[in-house]
């Protein structure tokens, strides 16, 4: 290790980093996250969690990029090629071992200016270390620059110690659970019904009247905790209720963090080949599912979202290729349409794709342009992240971006859920209004959150 690390310090430019991994004997990324935050840290905090698949634990940052503006996409593509590029990394280790930059969008492209805590257009994020696991296979990484008294030799003493010190726990049979019900109670939960029940009778008439084809209007809910609790605490039972999902945490600082379990994939890229997915049609898991397959209504909605998907691949040169008809995927216990599209990506940049496909019919409306002037009308809040591209690239150009829905922040003990529902011809205010509690409500149970208050106070 030592020999390494001396050898890759020599490659370095002037405003490089030294990038150092390490195999390790097992261990779970989300149980292991708290211990890999170094001392006085920046109180940066990702995960990841496609398990069975590729989860991804980072903590720290080495190095950042935070800017809003339309050409954000372009920039943080920019920023992790560069990033990447001038890492002194040895080709060591399988795939799920590379060193990657995480992002995390905002849906809009610059939060509005009133909003205090509005969130930037794009993060993106070199992280300290790694800790990446893909069946039996752990590897974890650091990333530092070298210099001002900081040694080759320190980093990989540094990689070494944390090593051995993952190791301990991870066969230390006392280390706590995290997905052991939590003892989070709740407070107070805001009403929402009539404010969404008018926006949507707005959004439907215009819709009726042809200005829109299709508008996603979304609500958020407020609940108040007993306590301020880790946003792992919470995240940790989406494992076992959306084991189809991709959980995730963006957590910027102390305090303030971004949970959920996306089942809507913007883009993965591996080994030059595309796939994005078309999701849009919800129904609850059980006798009702199969009926959206017959629901000329859902139907329809599902459609809007493959053939723009399919046309925005086209206009940048891809042929995209698709099934015929959409089948039913579950996740947890609910179920949607979804049509998986592939293409080849060639050329392309990921990041480039994924501005010409951010914002999908399926989180926004058609046309794009009107039915995002019509979202900030009509919804009384900064969406922030919600329904936004989160995810990360690699140093071999392999990315996956999923779209941050079925999602929260939590700041404190104050937890924000956001949920939407696709408003087309035919839609009712009554269905939209039941999908979106529907939704909200198997969210706040798969946190495991008790569905009513402790108190004897009713939710207003």
């Amino acid at each position: 290790m030592l020999a390494l690390a001396n050898a890759q310090a020599r490659q370095l430019e002037e405003d490089g980093v030294l990038s150092l991994a390490l195999p390790l004997a097992g261990g779970d990324p989300m149980l292991l996250l708290p211990q890999l935050e170094p001392t006085a840290g920046d109180g940066f905090r990702f995960l990841w969690d496609g398990a069975p698949g590729l989860c991804i634990a980072a903590a720290g940052r080495t190095n950042s990029l935070e800017l809003s503006g339309p050409r954000r996409f372009e920039l943080a593509q920019r920023f992790a090629s560069a990033s990447l590029s001038r890492l002194a990394a040895a080709p060591l280790g399988p795939p799920l071992a590379r060193p990657r930059v995480l992002l995390a969008f905002a849906f809009f492209d610059a939060p509005l200016q009133s909003e205090p805590d509005g969130v930037p257009g794009v993060q993106a994020v070199l992280p300290r270390w790694q800790l990446s696991r893909q069946g039996q296979h752990c590897w974890l990484r650091l990333q530092r620059p070298i210099g001002g008294g900081v040694t080759p030799r320190q980093l990989a003493e540094e990689l070494w110690e944390q090593a051995r010190s993952l190791e301990r726990l991870v066969a230390d049979p006392s280390r706590p659970d995290r997905d052991a019900p939590g003892g989070v109670g709740l407070r107070w939960s805001s009403s929402w019904q009539e404010r969404y029940r008018s926006a949507v009778e707005e959004a439907l008439a215009r819709v009726e009247r042809g200005e829109l084809e299709k508008v996603v209007l979304a609500v958020r809910q407020e609940l108040r905790l007993d306590a301020a609790p880790d946003p792992l605490e919470l995240l940790a039972p989406l494992r076992r209720h959306q084991s189809g999902s991709c959980r995730f945490l963006w957590q910027q600082r102390q305090g303030a963090a971004l949970i959920g379990a996306s089942p809507e994939r913007l883009l993965t890229v591996r080994q030059g080949q595309l796939r994005s997915d078309a999701l849009a049609g919800t129904a609850p898991a059980g006798d009702q599912a199969t009926a959206l397959l017959h629901s000329s209504k859902d139907r329809h909605e599902h459609e809007l979202v493959v053939d723009t998907i399919t046309a925005v691949l086209s206009q940048a040169g891809l042929s995209p290729r698709r099934p015929r008809h959409p089948r039913l995927a579950r996740h947890g216990q609910l179920v949607h349409l979804h049509t998986p599209i592939t293409a080849a990506l060639g050329a392309q940049q990921p990041l480039t794709i994924a501005a010409a496909l951010h914002p999908t019919p399926a989180v926004a409306g058609l046309p794009r342009r009107e039915a995002m002037a019509w979202l900030r009308s009509l919804e009384p809040f900064e969406r922030g992240h919600y329904a936004a591209p989160i995810g990360w690239i690699d140093s071999a150009g392999d990315a996956d971006l999923r779209v941050a829905i079925r999602s929260g922040t939590l700041r404190g003990d104050r937890l924000e859920l956001t949920a939407g529902a696709g408003l087309v011809r035919g839609s009712t205010v009554e269905r939209e209004l039941q999908e979106v509690a529907l939704k909200l409500g198997v969210l706040q149970q798969q946190l495991n959150l008790p569905a009513q208050l402790r108190s004897n106070r009713s939710i207003v």
